[in-house]
């Protein structure tokens, strides 16, 4: 799971820095961790994108998250004896990293009260998100889940243009498939299924939602604040 520290909360990113041990720079395709192994440190990310996700017990893979600038991933290990990781980051899109020992912000939260309750209610917002989500994958089946994973995207990396709205976010069908939990092959069939519909089209690469709304009928979207409907 991961989160931003946005201006919802009085969380300034600055107060986590000095806690900081150490900042390198990352490279596409490679991984921050991995499930299973041991965690020692929780990571901010100061530019570039890393992929949360997650291997289903049949070997699929089950993205969760895209985390950006400021962006926090592994702290579902704080407060844990023997910590692992439960989730993987895979780097999509270079950039830096800030690594935290886990048992240095697990000493601050202890001291910092201030610091204590605005954590409490940030993860309690991304637990609310995660809930959300996986709500969409069990209720929408396959169609669903990935008309939901496009408004989600729209929300988090669109862009208003005169053809609809731009996902300013270069995915695979394949990527875009492990967000819905299903396979490449029905991702493509129901993408191609709703350019034909004129809902969506693609530009360079990148999908453009002509008709949100339709896709929001299909759902019964019950137009949640963008807080909890984001892929962030």
């Amino acid at each position: 799971m991961t989160g931003k520290l946005k201006s919802t909360h009085s969380i300034e990113i600055k107060e986590l820095l000095h806690l900081s041990d150490r900042k390198f720079k990352t490279k596409k395709g490679t991984y921050l961790f991995q499930e299973g192994m041991e965690a020692e440190e929780l990571y901010i990310v100061l530019s570039g994108k890393v992929q949360i996700s997650k291997i289903t017990a049949d070997g699929r893979e089950l993205s969760l998250r895209i985390c950006g600038e400021n962006d926090i991933c592994g702290e579902l290990t704080l407060f844990t004896d023997n910590p692992k990781y439960l989730l993987s980051a895979k780097v999509l899109e270079q950039g830096e990293i800030l690594a935290i020992r886990k048992e240095t912000l697990e000493k601050e939260v202890f001291h910092n009260s201030a610091l204590a309750f605005e954590f409490m209610k940030w993860m309690s917002d991304h637990f609310r998100k995660t809930q959300t989500k996986f709500r969409d994958l069990v209720l929408n089946g396959k169609k669903g889940a990935l008309y939901s994973t496009l408004i989600r995207m729209t929300n988090s990396y669109g862009i208003a243009t005169s053809e609809g709205i731009l996902i300013d976010l270069p995915l695979t069908n394949q990527e875009l498939a492990n967000f819905c939990a299903t396979s490449r092959e029905s991702t493509n069939r129901i993408l191609n299924e709703l350019k034909s519909a004129d809902v969506i089209s693609i530009s360079k690469g990148k999908i453009v939602v002509r008709d949100l709304q339709f896709l929001k009928n299909e759902i019964g979207c019950e137009n949640c604040p963008d807080i909890y409907c984001s892929i962030e």
